[in-house]
């Protein structure tokens, strides 16, 4: 068994505003191959109130389906008692801001047409933190 290591990385990105899909599926890819685990987890975090995480398929038509399902659940155009932004932070209080996925003889494992996806739930454009944690022997 190789030693153990912990490697902690922060990326950022720039977001257009409500309902942005930003596909972070390449970026930690090559995390984790620079990372020199070879078996272990990594752990992918948006620490932000206002943004989550996905698991799917990015395919156009999806993503065009999955923002009607989450102005479907949470409309926009809806009295909150928070200002502005309820809605905000109301869809991502619906799915999970981060994610774990296995590192399998050095590569991120993900499912079949699987892409990870931070999806922009705020008003507003928005500079966010991308928290990568990769976790494994070498």
């Amino acid at each position: 068994m190789g030693e153990f290591k912990v490697v902690n990385v922060r990326h950022l990105i720039s977001t257009k505003g409500e309902i942005d899909f930003i596909d972070l599926s390449d970026v930690v890819r090559s995390e984790v191959e620079n990372a020199g685990v070879t078996n272990g987890l990594v752990h992918i975090f948006a620490p932000h109130a206002t943004g989550i995480l996905l698991l799917t398929e990015n395919d156009d038509a999806l993503l065009r389906d999955i923002n009607a399902f989450i102005n479907e659940l949470v409309p926009k155009k809806k009295y909150y008692n928070h200002p502005s932004n309820a809605h905000a932070h109301l869809r991502s209080m619906l799915f999970p801001p981060d994610r774990t996925l296995p590192i399998v003889n050095g590569a991120v494992e993900f499912g079949t047409w699987q892409s990870l996806l931070f999806v922009e739930t705020d008003v507003y454009p928005r500079k966010r933190t991308i928290l990568i944690q990769i976790i494994g022997t070498q």
